[in-house]
């Protein structure tokens, strides 16, 4: 039976283009959240199928891949259930890794830590465009601050990073999931149903109000409290004022510190913000992940016609390892979909030092290789990128390909030009 060529469905290998821009990527990343304070931290790739299993992951927890059990740990005859044959399985984020590896690490670390980590998660999901089943993830979080110095520090880093990349014409959209809960108690639906009722409103974009209302129905709750509920939305505007006008209608089912702590986020950001970009109060945003206790936010990407960049405060995650609860904020880039549309708008990696080429004769001489490979060292030396390769016979085509890769200085060694 012949070995299979391509890769495992839902993942893929990376060509010299791509591979290019992603190391740039991820050092550029690296370069601009460390000028924030961030620093550098990493967990293994499989974590416990307890701490995978935690009811903190949403739907994610139904991706994961688990990892079976080994040796004489592994009685498949006894097993009552999946989880009885797997002890562990590939991360499907980085946030409960980070928050297993803060509990168990926190008196070696400074407070308030700010986290940069960087590496693989793997999902059993549906591949599509932009979606893979292994795929590279970037996070930065802050534990243990509970202002929302967390959140202003944490977009004002991740819009400067797309900045740098020459992204315009995104949005920071924001949203609290207290004021979520604010609106659905004023319109009158029982808490016990708030995590549903947040699912169907998630799906707004994708079914329009009137779909969210139907499903609202089919809840039990009655046309006219589906409507007035979404009415809330209708009326209110994207910005500061309407964080007031609602906080106003709200009254006491919405804390005078969740609004003021919005409306703060957002006058802030506009005010330090290092590129071009829209902020905007968003009640519609939900975030599918249950361990969001706070602020929430997305960026989202009108070339691309979805979020490239998600996140929020997770204040009560930590607590499950330790017992306490500890203030926790982070925000993720979709590293592979920002790859994606670089490499579909042409990106070209800044030249730093420039690109040169020698073409060899095939026969030079061992002391003509010498002198040229000397020549190379030097502007090495000098943070030139140098290639040296054998000339082919169809010298033309080899120029064209190396022109196209970036080379800017193609030299043709020739045996007897470098004869002693």
């Amino acid at each position: 039976m012949a070995l299979k060529k391509k890769p495992v469905t839902g993942m893929k290998d990376m060509l010299p283009r791509e591979m290019e821009i992603r190391d740039y990527v991820i050092q550029l990343i690296k370069d601009t959240y460390k000028t924030y304070g961030f620093v550098s931290m990493e967990t293994p790739c499989v974590e416990h199928i307890e701490n995978l299993c935690s009811k903190q992951g949403g739907d994610n927890e139904k991706l994961i891949f688990k990892i079976m059990k080994r040796g004489e740990k592994l009685k498949i005859e006894s097993a009552k259930e999946e989880n009885d044959l797997a002890d562990g399985g590939l991360r499907y984020d980085l946030t409960v890794p980070l928050a297993r590896y803060y509990s168990n690490h926190a008196n070696e670390l400074p407070s308030p830590f700010k986290a940069l980590q960087i590496g693989n998660v793997w999902r059993a999901d549906r591949p599509q465009k932009g979606r893979f089943r292994q795929f590279m993830q970037c996070d930065i979080d802050i534990l243990g601050e509970e202002t929302d110095l967390a959140e202003i520090e944490l977009i004002l880093a991740t819009t400067a990073m797309l900045g740098k990349l020459g992204f315009q014409n995104f949005t920071v959209c924001i949203n609290d999931r207290n004021i979520l809960k604010a609106m659905a108690a004023y319109s009158g639906f029982k808490e016990e149903d708030y995590d549903e009722v947040f699912i169907i409103l998630d799906k707004m974009d994708k079914i329009g109000m009137e779909g969210v209302a139907a499903e609202l129905c089919q809840m039990g709750y009655e046309r006219e409290q589906a409507e007035a509920y979404l009415k809330l939305f209708e009326e209110v505007t994207p910005d500061v004022k309407g964080i007031r006008d609602l906080k106003a209608r709200l009254g006491g089912c919405l804390a005078d510190k969740t609004a003021a702590g919005m409306e703060r986020i957002i006058s802030c950001v506009e005010a330090a913000k290092e590129c071009e970009f829209r902020i905007c109060f968003d009640p519609t945003l939900v975030r599918g992940q249950s361990y969001y206790t706070g602020t929430i936010f997305e960026v989202r990407m009108d070339d691309f016609g979805g979020s490239v960049a998600g996140g929020g405060r997770y204040d009560r995650m930590i607590g499950k390892f330790t017992g306490q609860d500890t203030p926790a904020c982070g925000f993720s880039i979709g590293f592979e979909r920002i790859v994606m549309l670089l490499l579909e708008n042409g990106y070209q990696v800044p030249k730093q030092g420039g690109r040169k080429a020698y073409l060899l004769e095939k026969k030079m001489p061992g002391e003509g290789i010498l002198k040229i490979l000397a020549l190379a060292k030097a502007e090495r030396e000098a943070g030139k990128q140098v290639l040296v390769v054998n000339m082919k016979k169809n010298k033309k085509f080899q120029k064209e390909q190396l022109a196209k890769d970036g080379y800017e200085e193609i030299i043709d060694c020739y045996a007897d030009s470098f004869a002693q």
